[in-house]
């Protein structure tokens, strides 16, 4: 983790924090009020075990230092974890994950970094809840945020309470279920905001989620 801390813009490292909230003990399911239950019943119905596509703007902000960092791309999402965020800004690289197994690719540095996905989504199977949305219902108290005539916001806190994730805040369209916000906060105040685009909802190769090294690649082993 420390060589990698050392690599990773801070933004990044937001973006793997971001990630780490798939497998924490289950506890007994929440009672929700009608309004919230009949939104989240919605977006499992969209989203649980779909394939789906979409652009994405990240606004990552860490309090403590003032900065903002701003990035750009596309990325994919398959059950049960699998993940692919490629970036699209001054920082190109590629997160990839087919819920196993984690790699980093940064190909202006000719380097990848590679290691199980288990120590950073914190299950071998794991990845980012979007790519498996019905584990919100189990791993988090919702309640509702703020509404209006086309949309609707949850408001999520971990059930386990971890440095890493204190909150999300889920906007949700309306009628349509479709999620294009999504902001993470962590115990620190440090947030990142994902605003996505153009999400279709589509079968694709699940090779996408594997990746290969091009020869003469430098390949970091992650601890």
């Amino acid at each position: 983790m420390t060589r990698m801390a050392r690599r990773f813009s801070a933004w990044a490292m937001l973006l793997i924090s971001t990630m780490i909230l798939v497998i924490l003990p289950c506890n007994a399911a929440q009672s929700l009020d009608d309004e919230t239950a009949k939104i989240v019943s919605g977006i499992e119905a969209k989203y649980a075990q779909k394939s789906f596509s979409a652009d994405f703007e990240q606004a990552s902000r860490l309090t403590a230092l003032d900065v903002t960092e701003i990035a750009k791309g596309k990325a994919w999402f398959s059950h049960p974890g699998k993940m692919k965020w490629a970036y699209q800004s001054s920082d190109n690289h590629e997160i990839i994950t087919n819920g196993k197994n984690l790699w980093i690719y940064r190909p202006e540095e000719n380097q990848v970094m590679t290691g199980d996905a288990a120590p950073f989504f914190q299950s071998g199977s794991g990845g980012a809840f979007l790519a498996d949305i019905r584990k919100i219902r189990k791993e988090f108290t919702i309640e509702p945020g703020k509404s209006g005539e086309n949309f609707s916001q949850l408001v999520l806190t971990p059930k386990k309470e971890t440095p890493e994730l204190a909150k999300i805040r889920i906007m949700v369209n309306l009628p349509g279920y479709e999620i294009p916000v999504v902001e993470t906060e962590n115990i620190y105040g440090d947030t990142t905001k994902f605003i996505f685009t153009n999400i279709r909802f589509v079968t694709f190769d699940e090779q996408i989620f594997e990746f290969t090294p091009p020869p003469g690649t430098e390949i970091i082993e992650m601890d």
